[in-house]
C-alpha cells in the first residue's frame, strides 16, 4: 500500500494515522511469517496476511470518508475566510461599523416610512367621521401635530 494512493487527508493527518497506515504498509509488504503469526504478532490467515488486516483496511476507510465529509463541510462554511477575518481585527472593526450603520439608517427610514403611512390613514379615517372612531382619530392626529411643532401637550 503507497501513500501516494492513498486519500490527502489520510497522509498529512497528524497524531497516529500516518504510523498507522506505516505498518499496514509494513504488512502488506511482507507478509505473513512462516510460523503462522504475521508480522505484527497476530495470528495470519491462510495466505500469510493478519486476519484483522481486512477490518484495519475497512475501518481506515470509513475514517477517510469521514475525515473527505469533515473537509468539505468546513469549505462549505467558509472557515477559512471567517478565520482569516478574526486574525485582521481592525478589518473586523471595520465591517462591523459599516453593516451597524447601515442597519440604523435601515431602521430609521422603515420607522419614518411606517409612520407616516399610519399618520396618513388615521387622517383618512378622521376624515370619514365616525361617530365615536372619528374623535378618537382626531384626538391622536392633534396630539401628533403638536408635537411636530415643537410645543408642549
Amino acid at each position: 500500500m503507497e501513500t501516494g494512493s492513498l486519500p490527502r487527508c489520510l497522509v498529512t493527518a497528524g497524531g497516529r494515522l500516518p504510523l498507522l497506515l506505516e505498518v499496514i504498509s509494513d504488512m502488506s509488504e511482507r507478509g505473513g511469517n512462516k510460523r503462522g503469526r504475521g508480522s505484527n504478532g497476530l495470528p495470519s490467515g491462510a495466505n500469510g496476511e493478519p486476519q484483522n488486516l481486512n477490518a484495519l483496511e475497512k475501518s481506515l476507510g470509513v475514517l477517510n470518508k469521514r475525515m473527505e465529509h469533515i473537509a468539505s463541510e468546513m469549505e462549505r462554511t467558509h472557515i477559512a475566510e471567517y478565520v482569516d477575518l478574526l486574525n485582521r481585527p481592525f478589518s473586523l472593526i471595520w465591517r462591523n461599523l459599516l453593516a451597524g450603520t447601515a442597519r440604523g439608517v435601515g431602521i430609521a427610514i422603515g420607522f419614518t416610512f411606517f409612520a407616516a403611512t399610519i399618520l396618513y390613514l388615521l387622517q383618512l379615517l378622521g376624515a370619514l367621521n365616525l361617530p365615536i372612531i372619528g374623535d378618537y382619530i382626531a384626538e391622536i392626529v392633534k396630539i401628533v401635530q403638536i408635537q411636530l411643532e415643537g410645543k408642549g401637550y
